[in-house]
């Protein structure tokens, strides 16, 4: 990409939100604080190992379900309640 095009989506971000700075790398603007300790779980309905934090290990150490499969249920509970009146 050309100087002139990073300087024109620079000013774009700018105008958007005055506080913008510009990148800084990908360590200081990652979703998860680096202070957050995961542990690896296993998923009970599908068998997948997670990782999640250590105090949701610690909660649901033998009842996790991960995120993909309680969306799953959901569909699936929304499905029955549409074809059932």
């Amino acid at each position: 990409m050309s100087k002139r095009k990073d300087r024109e989506r620079f000013l774009a971000q700018k105008q958007l939100n005055p506080d913008y700075v510009g990148f800084r790398g990908h360590a200081l603007g990652a979703g998860v604080e680096p202070t957050t300790q995961l542990e690896s779980i296993t998923c009970t309905r599908c068998g997948r190992k997670r990782n999640v934090a250590a105090g949701v290990a610690l909660e649901h150490s033998g009842d996790y379900i991960c995120s993909t499969c309680e969306d799953e249920l959901e569909t699936e509970s929304s499905d029955e309640d549409q074809t059932n009146p």
